[in-house]
């Protein structure tokens, strides 16, 4: 479900830099944004990255939907 939201409050956006199977935090912060549907993604939560194009997704059809739009 690409439009699903989460309740986060927090204001700060982390920066994160993405590799293969994990993620460094660059910025602290409680979310990051989808690139797809915008929607915050709490860090906790993410499971979803493009390494190649240093970009969150919030569920596997959005990073599906955001590889489709850069092929």
């Amino acid at each position: 479900m690409i439009g699903k939201a989460k309740n986060i409050t927090d204001n700060q956006e982390a920066k994160l830099k993405y590799s293969d199977g994990e993620f460094d935090v660059l910025v602290d912060g409680q979310y990051v944004v989808c690139a797809v549907t915008g929607n915050k993604i709490s860090v906790s939560d993410l499971k979803y990255w493009s390494v190649e194009r240093q970009e969150p997704y919030e569920s596997a059809e959005a990073a599906l939907a955001g590889y489709k739009e850069n092929s």
